[in-house]
């Protein structure tokens, strides 16, 4: 009985003949594992305690207005005069305070990208000064911050300590048409940011910031083709930058290389799939719980390593687009995940950044085909690899994805998925996206039991 083989094997020869060339075969797991065993596993690091800076911006008239809150340990290397070691001497402070608005100013610029000039700060006025007590919540709102600023000011005996105390500025800067923030800060610093910011805008409407950790240039108010042309960018670099993504994409075209165009129709197909939920929970339609990300990531890797599977034992390229939609539900799961905190610089244009997004992903996964298809078919050139080479691809990626769904199963928490109420915790789309999943992970392993069957029965 002959077993049929997807591979590129010589004519009349299939999996019989890896079995008859198993001398080969084992010298490719071998190298195989040479190759599994220098792959490590990345650790994350802990960091250090958050530096919380609360600010407010609004464009007004001939001016802007930029109220910040930043805590005054952030500002040690200024020598505030203490009285006693640890308590600001508010007697004293006031030219330490008017260094300190400087300092801020420089190192959250404001900047005006409509004239052209992103990489100049715009100049800035010191209109008041205040230092702030711990536990002072009277700054949850640009009219509370700047009634506190500049109302009166604390006694000069207070116990103010530095450790937990704050300093307030209230600055002015020119009319802002395209108000653009540049944080500069030393790379210790910026690891341990967590800005809270308010874009007040002049109708009311409030535009809230959230930015933790390192970041480019913040565009606050970007015109539709800004906000398209930053998704774009975003979603070609995350999909390019994605090494679960870019291995899912591996398994996929690996065994077909060879047909360019059709692969684009299955890479699409993966796009039309995650595009459905990745914008249903970006747009708040799924509910979604603290447990739900790692469950997400976890069926991302045994995706990744289904596939492999499939390779190695029976990939058949009719069925790839529907297996490439089905999986693609739940890694759009992921890519929400991912984008959930950059939707927040979509400005007013949160449909058309959803959908630049997620042509970036297929612009650049269309990239990854224009340059993968080429390297593995100049790489299988070479007979033996030309044999076993999707063997030997699908097993170092399916290893990989191995200890990933490993490794992440572990951070699921299962007391907290017990006590989840599926109706209110997935609604109908998220229960439609994992049965795809299923579906897709089940029906290729009947489908190649039931043509085993026939094969034996004959």
């Amino acid at each position: 009985m002959r077993l049929p083989s997807p591979y590129p094997l010589p004519q009349g020869e299939g999996l019989d003949y890896a079995l008859v060339s198993m001398p080969l075969l084992l010298r490719t797991l071998a190298f195989a594992l040479a190759l599994m065993t220098a792959i490590a596993p990345a650790h994350a690091h802990d960091v250090a305690d958050e530096i919380a800076v609360t600010g407010f911006v609004k464009p007004s008239g001939n001016e802007t207005e930029v109220l910040w809150r930043v805590p005054l340990a952030m500002l040690a290397d200024l020598d505030l005069p203490q009285a006693p070691a640890g308590f600001v001497d508010l007697a004293r402070v006031g030219p330490a305070l008017r260094l300190a608005a400087g300092a801020v100013a420089r190192a959250f610029a404001l900047h005006d990208g409509s004239k052209g000039e992103g990489n100049v700060p715009l100049d800035h006025r010191i209109v008041a000064l205040r230092v702030s007590p711990p536990g002072d919540r009277e700054f949850e709102t640009l009219d509370q911050a700047r009634a506190l600023i500049h109302g009166p000011a604390l006694p000069a005996d207070a116990a103010v300590p530095i450790r937990p105390g704050f300093v307030d500025i209230h600055l002015t800067y020119p009319a802002v048409a395209d108000p653009i923030l540049r944080i500069n800060l030393s790379p210790s610093l910026v690891q341990r940011l967590h800005l809270g910011l308010r874009l007040v805008l002049p109708d009311g409407a409030i535009r809230p910031f959230e930015i933790k950790g390192a970041a480019d240039a913040v565009r606050l108010d970007p015109s539709r083709w800004q906000a398209a042309l930053a998704f774009v960018g975003d979603g070609a670099r995350h999909i390019i930058g994605g090494a679960d993504h870019l291995l899912f994409l591996l398994c996929l075209i690996v065994p077909f290389r060879r047909r360019f165009w059709p692969l684009v129709g299955v890479v699409t197909a993966f796009t039309v799939g995650h595009s459905i939920t990745l914008v249903a929970a970006a747009l708040g339609l799924v509910t979604i719980g603290r447990w739900f990300p790692p469950v997400v990531e976890t069926l991302i890797a045994v995706s990744i390593l289904t596939m492999a599977i499939e390779n190695v034992l029976w990939a058949r390229f009719e069925r790839r687009w529907l297996i490439a939609a089905g999986f693609g539900l739940i890694h759009g799961f992921g890519f929400a995940n991912a984008l959930g905190e950059s939707l927040q610089f979509a400005g007013a244009h949160l449909a058309l950044s959803l959908f630049a997004f997620n042509l970036g992903i297929e612009l650049g996964q269309i990239a990854v085909l224009v340059v993968a298809v080429p390297a593995l078919n100049w790489l299988f050139r070479v007979e033996a690899l030309r044999r076993y080479g999707v063997l030997l691809i699908s097993i170092i990626v399916g290893h990989e994805a191995w200890h990933w769904m490993v490794e992440r199963a572990g951070a699921i928490k299962w007391a907290e998925l017990a006590a989840v109420e599926p109706a209110g915790a997935f609604g109908a789309l998220a229960w439609l996206a994992l049965a795809a999943f299923v579906l897709a992970l089940a029906w290729p392993i009947g489908d190649r039991l039931r043509g085993w069957s026939r094969q034996i029965g004959a």
